[in-house]
């Protein structure tokens, strides 16, 4: 019985680093993320397989132990084959289903807030067929989008900065490596008019970082606005007496949310 266990651990084990090496993104994939939104992505989709093989497993062993308890045992063959199916399931399990890859089309979303994680994970499944530094300068704007991902939260889906986002981050990225990536790569260093399509593709890739950077900034300016209100306000509040009175101004002291509606 010894040597029967340490099969089907033999067994589990090897399911199980197979299912790690799935994870990571193959031997050959790199696995690390653009940015966090697509790290999510990716994580719930893995918490979900996780749970799926918990779930098969876990049913196939209670299930073996009701059926071993009303006959008297399974054997030897019964311990095999519950070792076996034990290991077909985290195959199958590791394997399906697959994460489903946003598509070129489904970057054209009114959604702002999902737009982010969705274009990081589809600027991951590129970097693999771009030239090293251009792959090396999405992750810049992996970090760019990060920042921004917060800040959508509060946008109005109708307001012209999140037309304006929809348009940069779901169409004129992807549509830029998309051209790009349709050059053949004999071509891609053929200098021409004092450029490369690579050096065309980083300058691109460069006015986009520094857009999302414009975007990221407009949108985080009104809470800057918001504190320096309320930092005036504090020390408007608190610079004459603690008692809230007006101090040596000898006035009632503002409200804060009417001083920040005067500021603006």
């Amino acid at each position: 019985m010894g040597d029967l266990t340490s099969q089907n651990d033999e067994i589990v084990r090897a399911a199980s680093l197979s299912l790690a090496q799935q994870r990571a993104g193959g031997t050959h994939r790199r696995a690390y993320s653009v940015g966090r939104g697509s790290a999510k992505l990716k994580m719930r989709h893995w918490a979900k397989k996780a749970r799926n093989i918990a779930l098969a497993v876990g049913g196939l062993w209670i299930g073996t132990s009701i059926i071993g308890s009303i006959i008297g045992g399974i054997g030897f063959t019964g311990v095999m084959t519950v070792g076996a199916l034990t290991a077909a399931a985290l195959v199958v399990f590791g394997k399906f289903p697959k994460m489903k890859v946003p598509q070129r089309a489904d970057l054209n979303t009114e959604d702002v807030r999902q737009l982010v994680a969705k274009t990081e994970l589809w600027l991951e499944m590129q970097r693999s067929r771009l030239p090293k530094p251009i792959a090396a300068s999405l992750t810049t704007i992996g970090s760019q989008l990060d920042e921004l991902q917060p800040q959508l939260e509060e946008v109005d889906q109708k307001h012209p900065t999140a037309g304006e986002i929809r348009k940069l981050v779901g169409k004129d990225l992807p549509d830029m490596i998309e051209g790009f990536l349709k050059i053949p790569e004999s071509l891609r260093y053929e200098e021409k008019n004092g450029t490369t399509p690579v050096k065309q593709l980083e300058n691109g890739l460069d006015v986009i970082s520094r857009e999302i950077d414009s975007i990221n900034r407009q949108l985080a300016q009104g809470s800057i606005d918001d504190l320096a209100i309320r930092g005036r306000y504090l020390d408007y509040k608190y610079s004459g007496d603690i008692t809230g009175d007006g101090g040596d101004y000898g006035v009632p002291l503002p409200d804060f949310d009417k001083a920040k509606t005067k500021a603006s």
